[in-house]
């Protein structure tokens, strides 16, 4: 039996300043006002799960124990068909300490070298945890291709190199609310949505 969200705080599970500002334009309307764990001061557990919906359900969990609220986590990706769907759960740490996905990107293009194969896609997996540790589980995908070199200045992380699947623009050359409707978050937020609240 799936459990519904009843309470008025959320806490989103990350630190990660573009994607609390993504959950938080994906849950308006719904009446939940949201706190970032980094506005709590919360640690940042060790991501040691083997995919994307482990990583998730670990943060949420440590979160809902620590602040004593429900509390949502994303772990989310880019995988590459090309290396074997590389950098995957690791997508964030190759970025590197600074979080500098301009090198994390560059790695990419490197890495695949002369490889016509640039088939890739983005998936999110969303955790919602009560303090009790009950947790549910969604997960999201984007299918397209990379481009390169980047292009777009909105959006974060990966999003310059990735064109989605029946579009010629990057989620970076998208307004907002274009790639909310698509990406990959966006399908994971609505199953959580249908599901959940």
């Amino acid at each position: 039996m799936v459990r519904h969200f009843s309470g008025e705080k959320l806490v989103i599970a990350s630190h990660n300043t573009g994607k609390v500002a993504e959950i938080g334009d994906l849950l308006l309307g719904r009446g939940v006002e949201v706190i970032s764990a980094g506005a709590l001061n919360l640690p940042e557990p060790e991501e040691t799960g083997e995919t994307f919906a482990e990583n998730a359900k670990l943060k949420a969990v440590a979160a809902a124990q620590v602040s004593g609220l429900p509390s949502l986590a994303d772990d989310s990706g880019l995988c590459v068909v090309g290396l074997e769907n590389a950098p995957g759960i690791y997508s964030a740490r190759w970025a590197g300490p600074n979080k500098d996905f301009r090198h994390a990107m560059e790695r990419i293009r490197v890495a695949l070298g002369d490889s016509v194969d640039r088939e890739a896609f983005f998936v999110c997996a969303l955790a919602l945890a009560w303090p009790d540790g009950h947790c549910e589980i969604l997960e999201g995908r984007v299918d397209g291709f990379l481009t390169f070199p980047p292009r777009g200045d909105k959006g974060f992380g990966y999003d310059p190199i990735f064109v989605p699947v029946g579009d010629a623009r990057t989620f970076a050359e998208m307004d907002p609310a274009e790639k909310h409707a698509m990406s990959h978050r966006a399908r994971a937020f609505r199953l959580l949505l249908d599901a959940c609240f």
